[in-house]
């Protein structure tokens, strides 16, 4: 057979593999030297995506029994204390709620020109549209119940985010009358405020992927620090600040809710020490199935502290109340470009789990009475809220005789307001919201990255040590569990003139593995030590689309780099298979990981094995990605310090306006790329910030003028700081470069070529 039909049977060689069928012989038994056979058949990167699934599972499984570590019982009450301020301040964080409340608090009225702000009347009460300021110029709406006599308590009445206030109230159908718990509370003396949540109400938005306004809110927040149960949550303490200014002074305070509302119930009541009583119904449950949910209720690393046993001991030895009432149906199925989740009702059996772990905990604050429990009969009539345990929750504050349980309906203003307003203009305050925390974001980073310091290259590198680590810990969130010894196994997948490329499996932790393909020069001399460059492919990729086939975005970048004499590895990244790998960030964000630490790891493990072959010299390794492999280029190599360089191509970019605006045609809030948002990265890195943890190592960005990724302007504007960085303030401008060119989303490599020869010592071939 001619060399000229090896490239064709090398890609049949490939497709048998990847359908399963068996391969010639010849090629299983040809391993790299040093290294054992490969003979695993199939798909390798499917293979790779259901073992890292497996292993986010069983970490998973077991987080309840790790986090005994940070809930160690106290032996007194001022132990306990100073424990629980802890644990508040790191809910708060990763809640979002690290903003300054409006002051002084007020309550405003809301009317038209034609409608009043009497929504309803009822014997003993009155009911009215309202709005109150929370957080700069967004406001909470609601329905407030106002009593005709002194109020018995103030209380905070949540709806799920599948209904409305009016539904709560009986002004609109949708809730039985039996469960309309803030109608039935008004009607026995207590103040009532119905906050109007954000809803679970499907749009295509912008034309593009249809999400609920729940992911559509999570998705413009959650970058910049902050979440929607964060938003919500301020929404209710806003309401208990101007509770406490009312003439009425020390009335109880309660907050209950059902569904969504329960969620909210439930940490209002563990954060704000002026909640007397917290009711819970619907949603107190085990949170390991919190990757499943809805994507608006993943907080980025609860599960490592919190389940809802101890963020429920948080509130002891204040009441609460919890029902076991089934959960709010609601599922978005996968395919319309949100983010798949379900709501899945908690058992008898979790409830009362995570409520003996919370009475466990906080068992040195309080006797055995500081909770109640109730377990409804299922009674279609009345799904939630049942009498027993709201009369509880009454009685709990202060009522005294038994709860009315009437049927009858507030009498409706003939005008009512229109519920589209109010919902509209709710996201409106919020876009607009993200849009000011993003242009702030900068002014941010800048106080953030203030310990850095410039007056050499090692008081650089020193300096900002603290930021890689960080960067590592709370914003990656590397995985702490050791790797395992690499036991390489190949096998020979191509034999070309100047090199042969093989596949390689390396172990990194108990059955997770990393994959790529080896190309090795055939021309190496004994004791010759060659410069590496890890070629790393974009979404759904594959390593051999970077060395055959002339992929319109890599033209067979990866074998041309070979070709001029570069050692070169092409890892399989785990960014394929769209719904199953993304649900790797779904699974891995609740134990405060992210799907980078899992990259992280294989090409920890990646570059040690270059590292220790013969012929690779281990301080020339470089990096050179593409797309999300671009991505990959300005988040791992900061904390990898074996890459020597970096190269970022087709991805470089203002990241966080790319991710947060809901104003310009490139953000990805469009997109069906759910799992690219990074909790709080908008604080502490955009690009530039990354690629200063590069520095002083080569850095070189490729773009495209035709580039959809962005627009050249935001790039230039983003790389304006790096190069300032390294040309004004490091003074090395060589290491630092951009090439523009004429084209699309694609390696070019010309400059890049001529970047990785100047800084990886190696001429020019031909």
């Amino acid at each position: 057979m001619s060399r000229h039909h090896m490239p064709a049977l090398r890609y049949c060689i490939y497709c048998l593999v990847l359908i399963g069928l068996p391969f010639p012989d010849a090629f299983a038994a040809d391993p790299f030297p040093g290294t054992k056979p490969l003979e695993w058949k199939g798909d390798l990167a499917s293979r790779m995506i259901d073992q890292l699934d497996a292993f986010l599972r069983r970490k998973t499984a077991r987080i309840a029994q790790q986090r005994r570590s940070v809930w160690p019982t106290p032996d007194t009450l001022e132990e306990y204390q100073k424990q629980v301020r802890g644990h508040r301040d790191r809910l708060r964080h990763i809640l979002g709620l690290r903003d300054d409340r409006h002051t002084p608090p007020r309550m405003e009225y809301v009317t038209t020109p034609d409608r009043s702000a009497l929504a309803a009347t009822a014997d003993g009460y009155s009911v009215y549209y309202v709005r109150w300021p929370t957080v700069r110029d967004v406001y909470a709406r609601g329905l407030l119940l106002e009593p005709s006599r002194a109020a018995i308590a103030n209380i905070v009445a949540l709806p799920d985010a599948t209904q409305t206030p009016e539904m709560l109230v009986g002004l609109e159908e949708g809730v039985p009358p039996a469960s309309q718990f803030a109608r039935r509370l008004a009607e026995a003396g207590f103040r009532v405020l119905v906050p109007r949540p954000i809803s679970r109400q499907v749009e295509a938005r912008n034309g593009r992927a249809k999400m609920t306004d729940r992911e559509y809110v999570y998705r413009i927040s959650f970058e910049l620090g902050r979440h929607p149960i964060g938003y919500e949550l301020q929404a209710v303490f806003a309401a208990i600040d101007w509770f406490d200014r009312k003439p009425q002074q020390n009335v109880p305070i309660g907050v209950l809710g059902w569904g969504e509302g329960g969620l909210l119930a439930l940490h209002a009541g563990a954060l704000d020490e002026r909640v007397d009583v917290t009711g819970v119904s619907g949603y107190l449950g085990d949170r390991r199935v919190m990757w499943q949910e809805p994507i608006d209720r993943n907080i980025f690393s609860y599960l490592a502290r919190f389940g809802d046993g101890e963020t429920a001991s948080l509130i002891a030895p204040r009441k609460l109340i919890v029902e076991s009432a089934p959960a709010p149906r609601f599922t978005f199925a996968p395919g319309q470009g949100g983010a798949p989740g379900t709501i899945v009702s908690p058992s008898s059996d979790e409830v009362s789990a995570e409520l003996e772990r919370a009475r466990r905990l906080a068992r040195p604050a309080t006797g055995e009475s500081w909770f109640q429990s109730f377990d409804p009969a299922g009674d279609p009539q009345v799904p939630f809220w049942s009498s027993p345990a709201l009369e509880a929750f009454a009685h709990a504050l202060g009522l005294e005789a038994p709860l009315k349980s009437t049927h009858i309906r507030p009498r409706r203003s003939p005008r009512p307001i229109p519920l589209e307003q109010f919902r509209r203009e709710q996201l409106h305050e919020l876009e607009r919201d993200s849009e000011w925390l993003w242009r702030e974001s900068a002014k941010v980073r800048r106080a953030f990255w203030s310990k850095a310091k410039y007056d050499s290259l090692d008081a650089y590198r020193n300096s900002t040590e603290f930021y890689r680590d960080y960067l590592r810990r709370k914003i990656t969130g590397a995985l702490p569990d050791r790797r395992m010894e690499p036991n390489p196994r190949t096998r020979l997948l191509y034999d070309r003139p100047r090199w042969r490329g093989y596949e390689v499996v390396l172990d990194v932790f108990p059955d997770v593995f990393a994959y790529g393909i080896l190309l090795w020069p055939k021309d190496l001399r004994p004791g010759e030590r060659r410069p590496v460059v890890v070629c790393q492919h974009g979404l759904e990729g594959r390593p051999q689309e970077t060395i055959e086939g002339d992929h319109r975005a890599y033209h067979d970048f990866a074998a041309k780099l070979a070709d001029e004499g570069f050692i070169v590895f092409a890892p399989q990244n785990c960014y394929i298979f769209g719904d199953r790998f993304r649900t790797l960030q779904r699974k891995a964000n609740p134990l405060g990981h992210t799907l980078f630490a899992l990259i992280l790891a294989h090409h920890e493990q990646i570059t040690d094995w270059l590292a220790s072959l013969p012929n690779v010299d281990p301080d020339r390794i470089a990096f050179y990605g593409l797309s999300y492999g671009g991505k990959t280029a300005v988040r791992i190599p900061p904390l990898i310090k074996r890459y020597c360089l970096s190269i970022c191509s087709a991805d470089f970019n203002e990241w966080i306006w790319k991710i947060v605006s809901t104003r310009d045609r490139y953000s990805y809030v469009w997109t069906g790329e759910y799992e690219i948002f990074e909790f709080d990265l908008g604080s502490t890195f955009n690009h530039a910030e990354l690629a200063a943890l590069i520095a002083p190592r080569p850095f070189m960005v490729e773009r495209g003028h035709f580039d959809g990724v962005s627009s050249d302007e935001m790039v230039a504007y983003e790389f304006a700081k790096v190069r300032h960085l390294y040309a004004a303030r490091l003074e090395i401008p060589d290491r630092c470069r951009i090439e523009w060119f004429v084209g699309p989303h694609t390696i070019h490599g010309v400059g890049t070529f001529a970047f990785l020869r100047q800084h990886l010592r190696w001429p020019k071939r031909e």
